[in-house]
Formats: C-alpha cells, sequence, structure tokens
C-alpha cells in the first residue's frame, strides 16, 4: 500500500470514529436557577484588582466588552461555579463566571465592566435577581 493510501485510510478512520461519537452525544438537562444578589461593578484596572488586572482568580483572560462576572465564594457552593451561564435583572445577555470575589463578601456578584469606570460607577451597588444554569442530576429525572 502507498503512502496516500494509507493516509486516506487513517483520515476515513478518524472521521468515523468523529461521526460515531457524535452520533452519541447527549444534551446534558439543565434548569435554571433564580436568587436575588447584591451586585456592583468593576474594572480590569491595577488600582481596583492587582498588579494583572486582566487575569482572574480562576487564571482566565478578561477582555473588555465581553460579559463576564465574578461571585463571592458562597455562590461558588450554590451552584455558580466556574463558566456558569448567568442572566442578570436589568442587563441584556447572558454573562459567564469568570473569577471569585474576596472571602469577605456573601450573596454578591460583580459585574465585569472592562476599562469603563464611568459604566461601573452608574451602575453602583443594588440589589437584582439573577438566573444561573444548573445541571440537573440524573437522579431526580429517573
Amino acid at each position: 500500500m502507498n503512502s496516500s493510501a494509507s493516509y486516506i485510510k487513517y483520515v476515513l478512520f478518524g472521521l468515523s470514529l468523529v461521526a460515531f461519537s457524535c452520533k452519541n452525544v447527549e444534551s446534558t438537562p439543565y434548569e435554571w436557577v433564580s436568587i436575588e444578589v447584591t451586585a456592583t461593578a468593576y474594572n480590569s484596572l491595577a488600582y481596583q484588582t492587582n498588579s494583572n488586572p486582566h487575569i482572574t482568580a480562576f487564571g482566565d483572560s478578561l477582555k473588555p466588552g465581553l460579559r463576564y462576572i465574578a461571585v463571592s465564594r458562597d455562590l461558588l457552593k450554590q451552584g455558580l461555579e466556574h463558566n456558569t451561564l448567568v442572566k442578570v435583572e436589568g442587563l441584556e445577555g447572558t454573562y459567564l463566571v469568570k473569577d471569585k470575589m474576596n472571602r469577605r463578601w456573601r450573596n454578591r456578584i460583580d459585574i465585569y465592566m472592562g476599562t469603563d469606570v464611568n459604566a461601573a460607577k452608574q451602575w453602583g451597588r443594588r440589589k437584582v435577581n439573577i438566573s444561573y444554569r444548573v445541571e440537573i442530576e440524573n437522579d431526580t429525572l429517573n
């Protein structure tokens, strides 16, 4: 068998593996949980965070213009884990949990507003309802 025939054989084998695995992927069922929290806003500026303001406590890089939030550590235990989708009352679209706050905060989120300090100040501090997506345990489906 020549080398091009071997290559084609391996490509076809790889494609069949991808096709087979895609057929067996099940979507994970989820539900939205709603709670009331105190919401503040923050920016990726050294005086508000630390000397490397674009890196989160999870190690992610923040990019101004994208929708991220930080959560208090007690909310992590309630299912608001890293990369959880969140809807914030009064704001458009969904946000991702990309950062965690100092241990002193409770029942609180911090909305990332890039480098727009005026937008963060205008938001201020307020009570809002948030909804976040959590996977449904298989035990509860049966």
